[in-house]
């Protein structure tokens, strides 16, 4: 008994129908993939750069918590070699911040360093872009007569907008846009420190290309300057 069989192939037209649905489908496939890659990508990088922020935030405040003042001086002003100031110059929203510290840590064995150095924070231009700013932080291991030259400068933060520093008055309650103790006509930050530092830190890179804007405040451990072992006028015989 045979059997007739028919044998029937697929037509050019039905390929070509399933070539361009296959097609479809692939597209579509690597659009939802690229998609996901391409938003892991960018939260990855604003996750990124509130990091970097933050960072820097911790370590100005943790260094910033041990400024301090000193008033232990040669009695002849022409012999001294060093001094303690805090110094915060307002410039909008670019500010810069000088101090002496006891935040300074050491690396090597048997070197002449202490706890002691000098400090400042600022923003620089970017030497590869002109458009570009940085928060950079300068470290000297020792104190000298000059509170803003010297040491060594790192960049803290990239790509910054905004560095605005606020100090509170503790005498009169108030936020003063800048500090200088080293002035005697202001009464209440003449040879002292601030009761607090705000700190407003703006980045570039936020989501839809907005800023990311950091802040805190930083409560400085002492306000009056060192005066141990220094005789008062009323004890001296």
């Amino acid at each position: 008994m045979k059997r007739s069989l028919t044998q029937r192939g697929m037509t050019l037209l039905e390929v070509l129908v399933s070539i361009g649905i296959l097609a479809l489908v692939g597209t579509l496939v690597y659009g939802a993939l690229d998609g996901m890659n391409r938003s892991r990508v960018g939260i990855e990088r604003i996750d990124d750069r509130y990091h970097q922020g933050r960072q820097a935030l911790a370590r100005i405040s943790r260094e910033m918590q041990s400024a301090f003042l000193s008033l232990h001086t040669p009695q002849q002003i022409a012999s001294s070699v060093r001094t303690t100031v805090f110094i915060g110059t307002d410039s909008g929203s670019s500010d810069r911040v000088d101090f002496a510290s006891f935040s300074h840590k050491r690396l090597q064995r048997n070197v002449h360093e202490s706890d002691q150095n000098e400090l400042s924070y600022f923003m620089g231009r970017d030497p590869d872009r002109s458009d570009k700013y940085d928060l950079l932080r300068r470290e000297q291991k020792e104190i000298d007569l000059d509170p803003a030259r010297g040491g060594v400068v790192n960049v803290l933060c990239e790509d910054v907008t905004a560095f605005d520093l606020q100090y509170l008055e503790p005498s009169t309650d108030t936020w003063l846009d800048a500090w200088d103790s080293t002035q005697p006509a202001s009464s209440g930050v003449f040879n002292h420190l601030p009761l607090q530092v705000r700190v407003r830190l703006s980045l570039r890179g936020g989501e839809g290309d907005r800023p990311i804007k950091l802040t805190t405040k930083i409560a400085l451990g002492m306000q009056t300057p060192l005066n141990f072992a220094i005789p008062r006028q009323g004890n001296q015989k």
